[in-house]
């Protein structure tokens, strides 16, 4: 799992920036979410494979510079990233239940440790050293 961990950091590295930025403008919604965890599967930009080195799943909203562990609707930390638990000023729609359906643009999914945010592609690098 290393080496192509590695590899895909090595590949990534020239488009980082483009894709740093994509990700900071566009909103979040359950199917963004559940295709960022496709793209990540079998990486350390997984929550359950990148958990043991400390990080803790987060979000990043890249307007304001704030950043929030991910919880559930009740407040409790949560184990994965989940959107329900976010801060209600970065909720721009939410669907029957009451479940968050999309974010404010601009709230980027990542990981937490030791006071720090790092997207999933800095936390697979960061990880995978």
């Amino acid at each position: 799992m290393y080496t192509e961990q590695k590899q895909a950091v090595v590949d990534s590295q020239s488009s980082y920036e483009d894709d740093r930025e994509r990700r900071f403008d566009r909103v979040m919604t359950q199917q963004s979410l559940h295709d960022e965890n496709v793209l990540y599967a079998g990486t350390f930009g997984l929550s359950q494979n990148n958990r043991s080195c400390g990080f803790v799943p987060g979000y990043l909203h890249a307007t304001t510079g704030v950043y929030v562990i991910s919880r559930f609707a009740d407040g409790s930390p949560a184990p994965v990233h989940l959107l329900d638990g976010l801060p209600e000023s970065w909720i721009e729609e939410r669907g029957k239940g009451g479940h968050v359906t999309k974010t404010c643009p601009g709230i980027v999914p990542g990981f937490l440790l030791d006071g720090r945010f790092y997207t999933r592609e800095e936390a697979l690098n960061f990880a995978a050293q």
